[in-house]
């Protein structure tokens, strides 16, 4: 007679928590310099509180996809931003991910001219996708990027 297996939570949760986060469209958006960190529905543009997809994006090694952008106005007050979309190789948790992030977070922010420079953020979505343009700006503007940044231009020039 064989043994039974024994049951290894760990295994179970590395896969079933992929498809929980495909199916419920997990991004995290981060908005600089408000600091405003989401988990949505890239899809619907919805937030998300379940602990569990918290969890699963977090704890969980995905592939990542991640879309940078900064947000600037000119003197007409016309609305722009420069985005880079990456896409690391391998699979790896959110905490890994910061090196990436901070190394082309910090190029893009070089390379915006600092006066018409009003906010910059990240989406990273734990699928190996691409994100348009047109939808990422409507990203960061449901969520705040261009409210947030403006009411603290303006709270500054007090």
């Amino acid at each position: 007679m064989s043994k039974r297996k024994q049951h290894n939570m760990r295994a179970r949760l590395e896969r079933t928590c992929p498809a929980l986060v495909t199916a419920d469209h997990a991004a995290v958006v981060n908005i600089d310099p408000s600091g405003r960190q989401v988990l949505i529905n890239w899809k619907n543009l919805k937030q998300i509180r379940v602990r569990q997809v918290v969890d699963a994006v977090c704890d969980i090694p995905h592939r990542r996809t991640i879309y940078l952008s900064v947000l600037c106005r000119t003197e007409l007050g016309e609305r722009y931003h420069k985005s880079v979309e990456a896409a690391p190789q391998g699979i790896y948790r959110a905490e890994h991910l910061t090196h990436v992030i901070e190394s082309i977070y910090a190029d893009l922010r070089a390379n915006a001219n600092p006066n018409q420079l009003v906010a910059s953020g990240w989406i990273a979505i734990p699928a190996d996708t691409t994100i348009n343009e047109a939808h990422a700006a409507k990203v960061f503007s449901v969520f705040g990027a261009w409210s947030s940044a403006s009411s603290e231009a303006g709270a500054r020039q007090r």
